[in-house]
Order: structure tokens, then C-alpha cells, then sequence
């Protein structure tokens, strides 16, 4: 039995998460206490091995990245050496030097605000990413307004989309996204394609999320449209697709899992547009678990994607891996959100073998 949203401990989530499972899958979650990047406890991680078989889910850097607290959404750049992420309210950054990944840091550009979900322009120019910021400042942070079957208001958690564009070493000043794209006050989840355009999920309209696409044209996002699949039958969030739009991942609640829960689903690029989404079965999809924000990694075919499962837990452990935990105050294998890995491949050739 897939887990709901009264099984998963608000804690767990991170905010948006936790709003999301409540007004999705029921009201017993709440949306936890606004919280900060801890402060690193030491200046890089152990180096961090590639999981011992790609296509069998591995957490991505354990402790560091993936740590006691809700972790999602990676967002890497170009060389896969620097990866911005979600930690509660900020987003985080974390570079890789010698094959050991720094602490978190908050990322130059978030901190104040609540900051979720960046999105990594393919050629590393700009990054896209969601925030409950005012349109203007002074002003008060965005009230959130969506659910299914009733619509309810979640003051001081809403979003919009903003930009900041790549200076440098550093990033220019976030600028929020035209209203072809923020037209309601629950857009979430961007990703950006080869050509810059935009997909993301939206609840303007009365119903259940939805995936819609801006096209960027001459640096312009025109008026977004829902993509074909996304009809609002079943709730489809944070989607994920490849540079040249050739596939596409997203989370969703349509069955096999029936409301209860999301699960990952791909879908190809055909002559007509895009094909029927196929479910993800296992290994990738967890048989107790809630897996969402799927994200494609700087390669294209590793897979990142939040999950609340767990792994088993050896004994006896090594002394210094019990310090580090205590230090961090924590495990990160205590059943909430964080990062998993997965070579996406092998299920793209199973898909389109069957196609």
C-alpha cells in the first residue's frame, strides 16, 4: 500500500511538499516551521563513490547533501561540479573539488525569502527557480492559492517563478517572470530546455496541477500552455525533460497509483507529439514510498529524483560515521525527503524498445 499523506510526518517535507501532499491527498499534513541551511560542520564531505550499480536507486551523497534535513529538486551545472538544491526554505549550493562535495552553503541569491526548486539553463546562463518573494518590495511574502476538491488559501506559501541571470563567478539579481507564466499564485517546479523554453506546474485554474510549457521566443515567454497529457484528470507535477525535448519525466498520482500517492511516469516525443506516460517501475519507483521532483542530471540520463524511502541500516557501524551523524544532528535515513540517483537508460531503451 502506497503511503499517503497522513502517513508522512510534516517534518519530513519541505514546505512546498508538505503543502502539496495536504491539499492533494488530504488535509492531515500540515506545512511545517520555516528553517535554515545548518551550518556545515566541516568543510567537504568524503569523497563520494558512484553507486555500485547505476540502475538500482542510490542516495546522492549521503550526509552531506542528502542530510537529516528535507533535501530535494538538484539543479547542476554544465560540468556537474557545482549542484543548487532545496533545504527547507533556501536553496543551497554545493561544489564538488577532488571528487568530495563541499558543505551547503545558501545560495547568493536566496535566504531572505522562501526559495525552492532551482532549474539550470543547459548552458548554464541563467537559473530559474520558485519563491514566495513579493512582486515588489516592501510587501509581504505570496499567499498561496490551489487545492483539489476545494480550493484553499496558504498564507505565505505561494509562488511564482524568477530569474537570475549567470555574472561571472556570481548571479545578477533575481526578476520575477512575466504573467504568461505567473499567472496565479502556485506556479512551481520550472525546467528549462535547450531552446530556453519553460515547462513547470501550474494551479491557476480550478482543479488539480497541471504541466504547461512557455515558449522563449527572442526573449520573450509567450502565454503558457498545458501539454497534451496534463487534461487535469489526475494531479502531474514537476516535470523534467530533456534538452531537446525528445522525453519527458514527471510525478503523478494517476494509476497505478489512484490518488494515493505520486510515482514517476515517462512519456517520448513522437511525430504527433508526446506519447502515453508509462509508470516506472521498479527498482526506480519504491513500493512504500512517495517519489516526486524528478530531475535530469547535466548528462542527460541520470535520473535525481526526492523520495521519502529508506535503506537498511548495518551493524555494527563505524564510530566515525555515528560521530558525523551526531554532528550533523541526525541521520539522513530517518524516512524523509532526500535525493536519490538513477541511470534513467535502461528504462528509456526498455520504453521506447516497446514503442
Amino acid at each position: 500500500m502506497q503511503r499517503t499523506a497522513a502517513a508522512v510526518p510534516a517534518v519530513m517535507l519541505n514546505p512546498r511538499s508538505a503543502i502539496l501532499f495536504a491539499s492533494i491527498l488530504g488535509p492531515a499534513c500540515s506545512s511545517p516551521p520555516a528553517a535554515r541551511v545548518p551550518a556545515a560542520t566541516s568543510a567537504t564531505s568524503a569523497p563520494s563513490p558512484a553507486p555500485a550499480d547505476p540502475s538500482v536507486p542510490a542516495v546522492f551523497v549521503p550526509g552531506v547533501i542528502s542530510g537529516p534535513s528535507p533535501d530535494s529538486g538538484p539543479a547542476f551545472s554544465p560540468d556537474g561540479d557545482t549542484v543548487y538544491f532545496t533545504r527547507d526554505d533556501a536553496i543551497a549550493v554545493s561544489h564538488r573539488r577532488g571528487g568530495s562535495w563541499s558543505e551547503p552553503e545558501v545560495a547568493p541569491f536566496s535566504g531572505r525569502w522562501g526559495d525552492w526548486e532551482p532549474a539550470m539553463a543547459p548552458d548554464g546562463s541563467f537559473l530559474i527557480f520558485a519563491s514566495n518573494r513579493p512582486a515588489h518590495e516592501p510587501g509581504a511574502a505570496l499567499d498561496g492559492e490551489w487545492g483539489y476538491p476545494k480550493r484553499e488559501t496558504f498564507p505565505g506559501h505561494g509562488a511564482n517563478l524568477w530569474r537570475v541571470e549567470r555574472r561571472g563567478d556570481g548571479w545578477g539579481p533575481p526578476v520575477r517572470l512575466p504573467d504568461t507564466v505567473n499567472r496565479g499564485t502556485g506556479v512551481w517546479e520550472p525546467w528549462i530546455v535547450g531552446d530556453g523554453s519553460l515547462y513547470f506546474m501550474d494551479a491557476h485554474v480550478p482543479g488539480r496541477f497541471r504541466i504547461y510549457r512557455s515558449q522563449l521566443d527572442h526573449g520573450t515567454y509567450a502565454p503558457a500552455e498545458p501539454v497534451a497529457f496534463s487534461d487535469g484528470t489526475w494531479s502531474d507535477v514537476d516535470p523534467t525533460v530533456a534538452p531537446d525535448e525528445s522525453f519527458i519525466v514527471i510525478a503523478s498520482n494517476r494509476p497505478p497509483m489512484d490518488g494515493k500517492g505520486h510515482d514517476l511516469y515517462v512519456a517520448l516525443r513522437t511525430a504527433g507529439g508526446w506519447g502515453p506516460l508509462v509508470h516506472l517501475d521498479a527498482p526506480v519507483s519504491g513500493a512504500t514510498s512517495n517519489e516526486i521532483e524528478p530531475r535530469l542530471g547535466p548528462d542527460h540520463h541520470t535520473l535525481y529524483f526526492t523520495s521519502d524511502r529508506t535503506a537498511p541500516s548495518p551493524f555494527p557501524r563505524e564510530l566515525a560515521e555515528t560521530a558525523a551523524e551526531l554532528r550533523r544532528g541526525g541521520t539522513w535515513n530517518n524516512g524523509g525527503n532526500n535525493i536519490w540517483q538513477v541511470d534513467l537508460a535502461p528504462s528509456l531503451a526498455r520504453i521506447r524498445a516497446g514503442s
